[in-house]
């Protein structure tokens, strides 16, 4: 637990922090406008997304964080005024909710998708009871032989459902709450007027 500690704090200790301890995340961009997906130059860039490079760092730095609070510095060359601050705000709170509401999606396609392998399952699992009762009353190899294979097909499904109601939408509700996390954090502008 120790090491564990010593390695978090380690981590920590590359990040600056505010007065009230929060690490701060620092972004550094010429202006507000490279913020923003370059993909369609003719939008305006406060309709765009965020730049990928930019969403993947933040999305870094909070899983490297882990739980501590933190806040998110952009430093700009350029000064911004506040209707801009505003709405790059806005664009951090809304595109991670989307993010967050894209893993929901997922972890409900997951669990839809073990819920019907569940079910499926249990169906050749009875299916394969059924034809082991007929064995039982026959000595015939072939219906054997599809009884066994009934309950292995049974068993893989079932081991399906479990894995996925388990253990795969363990990351995306990691995701969620990185994105959650995100979605609310405060975003402070550093530019040279302030500095």
């Amino acid at each position: 637990m120790l090491k564990k500690d010593s390695i978090k704090k380690d981590i920590l200790n590359r990040y600056e922090s505010t007065d009230t301890g929060e690490v701060i995340i620092d972004v550094s961009a010429s202006r507000v406008q490279d913020l923003y997906d370059n993909f369609d130059k003719t939008a305006p860039y406060m309709r765009k997304d965020l730049d990928e490079q930019l969403v993947h760092y933040l999305l870094d730095c909070a899983r490297e964080i882990g739980k501590t609070k933190f806040v998110i510095h952009f430093n700009l060359d350029e000064p911004t005024d506040e209707e801009s601050n505003i709405r790059v705000r806005e664009s951090v709170r809304d595109y991670f909710s989307y993010l967050k509401e894209l893993e929901t999606r997922k972890i409900r396609d997951m669990l839809r998708k073990s819920f019907f392998f569940l079910g499926i399952g249990l169906g050749i699992l009875a299916l394969s009871l059924w034809v082991g009762k007929i064995t039982v009353s026959r000595s015939n190899v072939f219906i054997q032989v599809i009884g066994e294979g009934l309950t292995v097909a049974a068993w893989v499904s079932l081991w399906e459902s479990l894995t996925t109601f388990l253990l795969q939408w363990t990351p995306n509700r990691n995701e969620i709450r990185l994105c959650d996390r995100l979605s609310k954090s405060q975003v402070y502008f550093v530019t040279p007027s302030k500095k």
